[in-house]
């Protein structure tokens, strides 16, 4: 079976990204009408191909709460506005840090993150993993356990192949 060409890899990967951009649209167009908009800045690298195949992944719910529709590419949101977990794809990689977690997932997998708390609640973003992935987590959803949404949202972040782990 001849091998196609790297040009020809990135043409049809760039296709079936814009076809999945504008579906996406369409969809968030139909249901902007139903939900408030969740305001979400977009990453610097959220047109990396691999972000689409993140955000097609993504589970309808999130720590019990259920996925909104959001303002920007390659991000997407559960909760209310004000009070709600959000995702975006293509954030900066970040470097080694003291501060790397492995969480590990009911299937055996896990996800290594760079976790941050703050005032208003929790920063995690994927070690290891280019695109990288940030979600954040307000204190009003994660009293318990913030790292359960990381747990929710891993078999679609588990679609950008890790190149380093974190260290013990």
């Amino acid at each position: 079976m001849p091998r196609s060409s790297p040009s020809s890899v990135r043409a049809r990967r760039r296709r079936r990204t814009a076809a999945l951009l504008l579906g996406s649209l369409a969809v968030a167009a139909g249901v902007a009408a139903c939900s408030p908009v969740i305001s979400v800045p977009v990453a610097t690298h959220a047109t990396d191909p691999a972000c689409a195949d993140v955000i097609l992944d993504l589970p309808d719910q999130v720590a019990g709460q259920d996925q909104r529709t959001t303002s920007s590419q390659a991000t997407s949101a559960w909760g209310s506005a004000g009070s709600a977990i959000t995702l975006r794809c293509g954030v900066e990689q970040p470097g080694p840090s003291d501060q790397c977690q492995s969480i590990e997932n009911p299937d055996g997998t896990s996800v290594d993150w760079i976790s941050a708390e703050t005032s208003t609640g929790w920063t995690f973003v994927t070690y290891g993993r280019d695109p990288a992935v940030e979600v954040q987590v307000p204190k009003s959803l994660g009293e318990g356990q913030p790292t359960a949404a990381l747990v929710d949202v891993a078999p679609a972040v588990l679609d950008v192949k890790a190149t380093t782990t974190c260290t013990g």
